[in-house]
């Protein structure tokens, strides 16, 4: 069975502004912990507009933050910046006021025992090469790493646990010869985290030179298959990034996720499939459901609430931009 999954580097134009939302959701919560934030950027071409609604006695500068979230990144180029942030609309408000969910929507959860990270293998493997991408650009210890930039993609097909082909589309200065530059991420990237492979393709359009916001559009939330499990598991919600965690889109996926693991380990199974579904104003979950080996478990003994899972997995801390650069499911501090 032919199995494909893909990854992007933080530099890349959608992941940049899933950084720059919850740097700025990071900034509120350090201030306020009861921030309410559901912000998103859209930035290409020297320009970025940062619009949502936020309920906070934090203070902060929206457009400073963006310009040092690209900056750290490492991009040099000047953006114009258009602000629009509002407070949260009253009418959901009015739910979430009183413990209630911030929306409706089906938020899946999944585990597998294929790989040590519980997750998919060819969804590992693409991730890792992007943070191998990312890890020799920032060091800059070895040849490669004085011609990469910031932008960059991977992706992985798997078949019947072979993998079949590897693709890698890197950024790079114009000081290296494209067929130099094949050869170096070939042994510096590829080799090192997929020794065994059939098919190569480092480049395959030629130079990749422009990056970023230069030559390409970014938006939060865009990359939302990368972000979860791959292709292969049902998404449910929407995406993640600039939402604090009233919104059910980001903590009861996060929640899924925990159930997941929990349960993958408690019955010894190959993977569990959490669903939670949720209509806004109410706090407890309509459905709440574990898949475990293809049979129905019910799921007992947790607060499915968005106030009990803020607590279990000690949401109200700033985190979020590393998640958004690193992955969204790292290691909870959960209250177990």
């Amino acid at each position: 069975m032919l199995k494909t999954a893909e990854n992007v580097t933080y530099g890349h134009p959608d992941k940049v502004c899933d950084q720059i939302s919850d740097a700025i959701l990071d900034e509120c919560l350090r201030q306020d912990p009861d921030s309410r934030v559901a912000v998103e950027a859209l930035g290409g071409h020297g320009q970025l507009v940062i619009m949502g609604e936020v309920t906070t006695s934090a203070k902060f500068d929206a457009a400073q933050i963006a310009r040092e979230v690209y900056k750290e990144i490492g991009y040099d180029e000047e953006l114009e910046i258009f602000v629009n942030i509002v407070k949260q609309s009253p009418d959901i408000a009015r739910g979430v006021d009183t413990g209630g969910a911030g929306d409706q929507g089906i938020m899946v959860g999944y585990a597998s025992s294929e790989t040590k990270e519980l997750l998919p293998r060819e969804h590992v493997l693409a991730y890792n090469l992007a943070r191998k991408l990312e890890e020799v650009r920032v060091k800059g210890q070895s040849e490669l790493a004085k011609y990469l930039r910031p932008d960059g993609k991977s992706q992985i097909t798997i078949n019947n646990g072979q993998v079949e082909t590897v693709v890698i589309s890197t950024q790079h200065s114009p000081e290296i010869e494209i067929e130099q530059l094949r050869k170096l991420v070939q042994k510096e990237i590829v080799d090192t985290i997929v020794p065994d492979y059939k098919n190569i393709f480092i480049n395959p359009a030629g130079p990749f030179v422009q990056g970023g916001f230069e030559a390409d559009t970014g938006l939060t939330g865009r990359k939302i298959i990368v972000d979860n499990y791959g292709p292969q598991i049902p998404v449910g919600g929407g995406c993640y990034s600039g939402k604090d965690a009233t919104k059910v889109d980001r903590s009861a996926a996060y929640m899924a996720r925990y159930l997941a693991t929990k349960y993958l380990k408690k019955y010894q199974a190959k993977e569990v499939l959490v669903k939670l579904a949720y209509a806004i104003g109410h706090p407890q979950p309509v459905m709440a459901t574990a898949i475990v080996d293809g049979r129905d478990v019910k799921i007992e003994g947790y607060d499915l609430s968005p106030r009990g899972i803020i607590t279990t997995l000690n949401l109200k801390k700033p985190q979020y931009r590393g998640r958004a650069r690193f992955g969204y499911f790292l290691d909870f501090e959960a209250k177990d």
